[in-house]
């Protein structure tokens, strides 16, 4: 058996960053094909609002003369579709007139058997409209919004994913493996991709944020004519508040983003390391604790076959990215909610009215609006929509990871070609 410190030195074939850039595309455009459906799912989910037992806007004297079924419905209630007539009370809530559509508009005169189809159907509309669990969701946004929906958003997740790849992981490989990279000065090599996978993501999320803004604002919002009342809402967020106001939600974002930048890719490449050196071990090689793990590793793994690094990867992806998404779920609630209400607070001043100015928890910090959940709704409201996120990010994590990493894969093999280095 031979040692593994003992391999032959050799030169490790250099990928052209044009060559990273293009593995970073390639993935970037098979991940959101393939998780874009789940994404949409994971914004409704937390975006829509608990429905409680009682509806603290409406007012005893409307209440008073409202069928007992319909005294208890969760204000959201999508009763609009069952009623004869919406109208406002004190120009500001929506009440609905439930009567018989062949008699005159008297609620003292409907029948048990009216009132009952009437509640029936807003039970349903409000089933209808709200999402009990990711699979429920993608079900009834295919069904109620045709199937087409569950991709909403797809454009702008282009247009992000891929410059924020390209930024991300080819910001990460320079940042860990570059001799010029401070890192590796500074911070150890068992903590160096914590750090580097926390950096990578702060320029990528810089760069990308107001396309962030607008994918984000378009998948929590349903029905038709979307993309154009998105576009218009941010022009008009533009025209009032100037283009700053585009990198309103960077903040949030890295509230997210970071953390889980740092967590996926330690725990990546410690999971690939294990994998590695298990696969070393089977070949019969002693390994030495005390050896420099990343060159030896990115060695042995030059020589393994396509298979090998596409399983690895894959595995240590999806492992990582699921714990990952786990672990920042509530800073990713958190976001969502924050950015869904600005999105409102903008439509509600484009319109020409001013909005509460009374304090609302999602005003508050990251930290002390995700207290306020924890305290309101418990840990279930802190993981909100956390199936869906695990359910989107563990897949997407591995297949972007392991198409860019066969990507540099073949990129080396052509390279070896070129420079005539291939064994013949």
């Amino acid at each position: 058996m031979g040692r593994m410190d003992e391999l032959e030195p050799e030169m490790e074939t250099e990928i052209s960053a044009s060559q990273k850039m293009l593995s970073a595309v390639s993935g970037s455009l098979l991940t959101s094909l393939l998780v874009t459906p789940l994404d949409v799912v994971r914004v409704r989910l937390q975006s829509q609002p608990a429905i409680s037992s009682t509806s603290p806007t409406r007012p005893p004297s409307v209440s008073a003369h409202i069928p007992q079924p319909f005294t208890n419905l969760p204000p959201n209630l999508g009763v609009t579709a069952c009623c004869k007539e919406v109208f406002w009370v004190n120009n500001n809530t929506q009440y609905c007139l439930a009567t018989p559509t062949t008699s005159t508009p008297s609620i003292n005169s409907l029948s048990h058997t009216t009132t009952t189809s009437l509640t029936d159907c807003a039970i349903d509309e409000t089933r209808r409209k709200n999402f009990t669990s990711t699979f429920d969701g993608l079900r009834k946004i295919a069904r109620n919004e045709g199937l087409s929906s569950l991709w909403r958003g797809l454009s702008p997740t282009l247009v992000m994913a891929i410059p924020a790849n390209v930024i991300y992981f080819t910001g990460y490989d320079s940042l860990r493996t570059s001799p010029h990279s401070p890192i590796k000065s500074y911070v150890s090599d068992a903590y160096a991709p914590l750090l580097a996978g926390s950096l990578a993501r702060i320029a990528a999320a810089a760069v990308i944020s107001p396309v962030e803004m607008f994918r984000t604002r378009m998948q929590a919002t349903s029905g038709t004519g979307v993309f154009r009342a998105t576009l218009s809402g941010l022009q008009d967020m533009v025209a009032a508040q100037g283009y700053t106001s585009l990198w309103r939600g960077l903040t949030l974002t890295m509230w997210r983003d970071v953390p889980f930048s740092g967590i996926y890719w330690w725990g990546y490449e410690a999971t690939r390391n294990a994998l590695t050196d298990m696969r070393d071990k089977q070949r019969g090689r002693v390994l030495d604790p005390q050896r420099k793990s990343t060159r030896l590793r990115s060695q042995s793994r030059s020589k393994e076959n396509h298979t090998i690094t596409l399983i690895d990867s894959f595995t240590a992806g999806a492992l990582s990215g699921a714990v990952a998404a786990v672990v920042t779920t509530p800073f990713d609630v958190g976001k969502t909610r924050q950015q869904v209400l600005k999105h409102a607070d903008d439509a509600v001043a484009s319109a020409g009215k001013s909005s509460a100015t009374t304090s609302r928890p999602e005003d508050r910090s990251m930290p002390r609006f995700l207290y306020h959940i924890f305290r309101t709704e418990g840990l279930p409201g802190l993981f909100r929509g956390w199936a869906a996120r695990c359910l989107k990010v563990a897949p997407a994590c591995a297949i972007m990871i392991s198409s860019y990493e066969i990507g540099k894969k073949m990129a080396r093999n052509v390279n070896e070609r070129r420079d005539g280095r291939v064994e013949t």
